[in-house]
C-alpha cells in the first residue's frame, strides 16, 4: 500500500539526488577535458540539468507539503506534475541536441578519444548511476512521491547513458588497437546518436503522463474502475440508484468528485447521517490510497450529476 508522502523521507532522497548529481557533473565534465569525447560531455550536461533540476525539484517538494491558502486553493500539487513535464521536456531538447552534433561530427570524420580513461569513467559512472537510481527507487517504493519516481528514472536513464559510453569505448580501444583503427573515431559520434535515440522515450513517457495532469485528463479506466468497486463497497447500507464519478489526478494527490444519486427508498433522518456517510467512506478510501481527497454529494436528480 502507498503511503503519503513523509516530507523528511522526501528531501533526504531529493537532497541525495541534488548532492550526486553535482558531483558527477564536476567528474563527467573534467573526465570530458581530458578524453576530448563528445558522449561524456553530453553525459555531464545530462548531470548538469540533473542538478539544476534537483534544486528546483528540492523546492517544489517544500511548496507541495504546504496547505492550501488564498492563492491556491486546491493546495501546490498542482506544480508537480507542471515541474516533471519541464524536466522532461529538457532532457528531450538535450537528446535532440546531442544527436545532431553526432551527426555533424560523424559527417566531418568522427572524433578521436582518449579510450583508457574513457572506460574507467564508464565503469565508475554507470555503478554509481545505476547504484542511486535503485536506492531512491527502493526508499521511495512506499511513497506516492511523483518527485522522487520521476528522479529515480533520471538516474536510470543516467545509468543506461554511462553503460552505453562504457561499452561503445571499449569498443573503440578494441577497433584502435586493430587493423581497423582508422574507424575508431566514429565510434564516438555513432555512440551518441545511439544514445540520444535510445533514451527519448522514457522523457517522452514523463511527458506525456505530466501533461495529461496538467491538462486534468481522467487517470486510467482501471483505476477508475477500482475505485468505483471501493466505494461501491462502502456505500452498500444505503439506498441509492448509481454513482457518478469524476477522478482527478495532480502531483500526489487524487481527487474524487463522488454524485450519489439516492433511491426512493433513501430515508434521511439528519444531516449529521450524511456527514458520518462521507467521512466512514473518506477514511475507508484513504486506508486504501493516502493521496485521496474526497467530496461526496447526495442527489436525487440524476441530471445534476451530469
Amino acid at each position: 500500500m502507498l503511503t503519503k508522502p513523509n516530507a523528511y523521507d522526501e528531501q533526504r532522497l531529493l537532497k541525495l539526488s541534488f548532492y550526486a548529481a553535482g558531483f558527477f557533473v564536476s567528474i563527467a565534465l573534467t573526465c570530458a577535458l581530458l578524453t576530448r569525447s563528445n558522449s561524456i560531455l553530453f553525459d555531464g550536461i545530462y548531470s548538469l540539468i540533473s542538478f539544476f533540476m534537483a534544486l528546483v525539484t528540492l523546492r517544489v517538494a517544500a511548496l507541495v507539503e504546504r496547505p492550501n491558502d488564498d492563492q491556491f486553493h486546491f493546495g501546490y500539487t498542482a506544480i508537480e506534475p507542471t515541474l516533471n513535464f519541464f524536466k522532461s521536456l529538457i532532457t528531450i531538447v538535450t537528446c535532440i541536441f546531442a544527436v545532431f552534433s553526432a551527426v555533424n561530427s560523424l559527417l566531418s570524420g568522427g572524433n578521436s578519444a582518449e579510450y583508457g580513461i574513457a572506460i574507467f569513467y564508464g565503469i565508475f559512472a554507470t555503478i554509481s548511476c545505476f547504484m542511486i537510481a535503485w536506492i531512491m527507487k527502493q526508499r521511495s517504493q512506499h511513497l506516492s512521491s511523483d518527485l522522487v519516481g520521476v528522479d529515480a528514472k533520471t538516474w536510470f536513464i543516467d545509468g543506461l547513458l554511462s553503460a552505453s559510453i562504457l561499452l561503445g569505448f571499449i569498443g573503440a580501444w578494441l577497433l584502435e588497437n586493430s587493423p581497423l583503427y582508422k574507424y575508431a573515431p566514429l565510434v564516438d559520434p555513432i555512440l551518441l546518436i545511439i544514445l540520444g535515440l535510445a533514451i527519448l522515450p522514457i522523457p517522452g513517457q514523463i511527458m506525456i503522463a505530466s501533461f495529461k495532469e496538467i491538462i486534468n485528463r481522467a487517470p486510467p479506466e482501471m483505476l477508475i474502475n477500482e475505485i468505483e468497486q471501493r466505494l461501491a463497497a462502502c456505500l452498500t447500507e444505503i439506498n441509492y440508484d448509481h454513482i457518478e464519478l469524476r477522478v482527478s489526478k495532480r502531483g500526489r494527490d487524487l481527487y474524487l468528485l463522488v454524485h450519489i444519486v439516492v433511491s426512493e427508498e433513501f430515508d434521511l433522518e439528519s444531516i449529521e447521517q450524511l456527514d458520518d456517510i462521507r467521512q466512514s467512506s473518506e477514511l475507508t478510501m484513504k486506508e486504501w490510497n493516502p493521496a485521496i481527497l474526497m467530496d461526496i454529494l447526495f442527489i436525487k436528480d440524476p441530471a445534476l450529476a451530469g
